[in-house]
This record gives structure tokens, sequence and C-alpha cells, in this order.
């Protein structure tokens, strides 16, 4: 009797053992992942696609843009014009634009008082949310630099932070949206305005804007430009988009 409680105990015991062995081979390590999922790693973002770009048309040799007239090559898209030079009634006091030599480009040095221009697409916003950017072509001379300008869909104008300013060639630079601080810009006079902050704090940055649906965009020279030959100026020539189009009127 006492033989058999001991072989029951035995076959019980190595019955117990086979069955941990083969819990501990199917339970997955710690930190393990499940089937399919190894080298998926973290979600990257996904870039938006190319919203537009334009390079500029010019007829003739380099001259004050006279309102209305066609500057742009793409179709879909609109050129507009802020601050007092861009309705001089002295076409040397407006925005010119200029090339070749060199590429066609938006020249300030003619504006006796700083400028703004932007695109506007007739048919969507654009969410610039995400890893939006800008890709462009610039140059400036002096203490001048190009900085972002959008156009919110209530009407809002708003600078950014970034600026760009190659005073030795045109020079092609990118930046995203992400990231960036805003001012707010009365854009009949083209300079910042804004509220007094903390007690020393002159900056005046906007509040946090909603990108998501965006009007135009843009570029802005906060300084007045010094007329022919170096000094004060800036240059925009290819300038590219990457967004995803809203519909106006609609959604996505």
């Amino acid at each position: 009797m006492f033989r058999r409680i001991v072989i029951a105990l035995f076959m019980l015991t190595a019955c117990l053992v086979v069955a941990y062995q083969v819990d501990a081979q199917q339970a997955p390590s710690a930190g393990a992942q499940p089937p399919g999922a190894r080298g998926r790693g973290p979600s990257v973002p996904t870039p938006p696609p190319l919203f537009f770009k334009e390079t500029w048309r010019i007829t003739g040799a380099p001259h004050a843009i006279a309102p209305g007239e066609a500057v742009v090559t793409n179709p879909n898209l609109e050129f507009k014009m802020y601050g007092p030079s861009a309705t001089a009634s002295d076409p040397d006091k407006r925005i010119w634009i200029s090339g070749p030599p060199g590429p066609v480009n938006i020249w300030t040095g003619m504006c006796t008082t700083p400028f703004a221009a932007t695109l506007r697409d007739k048919d969507n916003y654009v969410d610039l949310t995400g890893l939006a950017k800008v890709r462009w072509t610039t140059r400036a001379s002096g203490f001048h630099a190009v900085r972002p300008l959008i156009k919110l869909m209530d009407g809002t104008f708003l600078v950014g932070d970034h600026a760009d300013a190659s005073t030795t060639t045109f020079l092609e630079s990118e930046f995203t949206f992400a990231g960036l601080r805003w001012m707010k810009i009365d854009i009949d006079r083209v300079v910042t305005v804004g509220r007094y902050g903390p007690l020393g704090e002159a900056s005046n940055w906007a509040d946090t804007p909603d990108l998501s649906k965006v009007d135009e965009v843009g570029f802005v020279d906060l300084i007045p430009g010094s007329g022919h030959g170096s000094g004060g100026y800036v240059n925009v020539a290819s300038f590219e988009v990457d967004g995803t189009p809203v519909k106006r009127g609609g959604g996505h």
C-alpha cells in the first residue's frame, strides 16, 4: 500500500513539472512583442503632401508689380499683396518681380514701407498641423529677413518667429510649422501688434493658433527697402508648402 502511494506521488510530481515547463515555453517573456509586432516600433506621423509650389512668372524686364498682374504660374493660386507699398501710386515704391539673371523672385527693395505677400488656393484651405512645412528659396540684404506669414479663417494675420536671411546667394531652406511662436500683425501697416504682457515682457506672443484651416500662406519683410543695389531688401524665389488640403466650405 505504502509503495503504491509513493509511486502515485512520484507520477503526480512528474506531471506537474512537465506542465510547468510547457507553460514556461508558451508564456511570453517580459517585454516580448505579440506575433507580427516585431520591428514595428512607435508609430511615426505621416508627412502631408505638397499643397502648392510657386516659382513666379515674369514678363519682360524686372518691374513693379501692377495691381492684378498675373505673377503666379499656378492658375489655382491667388497672389495677394499687403501694406502701403502694395498700392503705392508710384511704381518705384511698390513691390517688384525680378530676375533673370538668377531665379525669378519677388523683391522688396523698392518698398518704402514694410511689405507682406501671400498665396491663396481658390478651392482649399490648408491644414498646417503635424509635419506641415515650408520650403523656399530666399536671399536678404542688410538686416532684413524673410519670415512666414499666415492668414487664419477669421481674418487674423500672424507672423512666425522663424527667419531666413542668407546674404551671400539664393539659398533653399525649409522649416516646419510645429513649435513656431506667433505674433499678430496689423496687415494694413504690416507691423506686429499685441497686448501688454507681464512686467518686463514685451514680446506679445499670440495665443497658440488653430492651424487646421489656414486661408493664406506667405511671407513678410518687416523693414522698408533701401532702393536699388545692396542695402536692405529680401528676395523670395521658389515657394512651396507641404500641407493637407481642406475644401472651402467642407471637410477634408
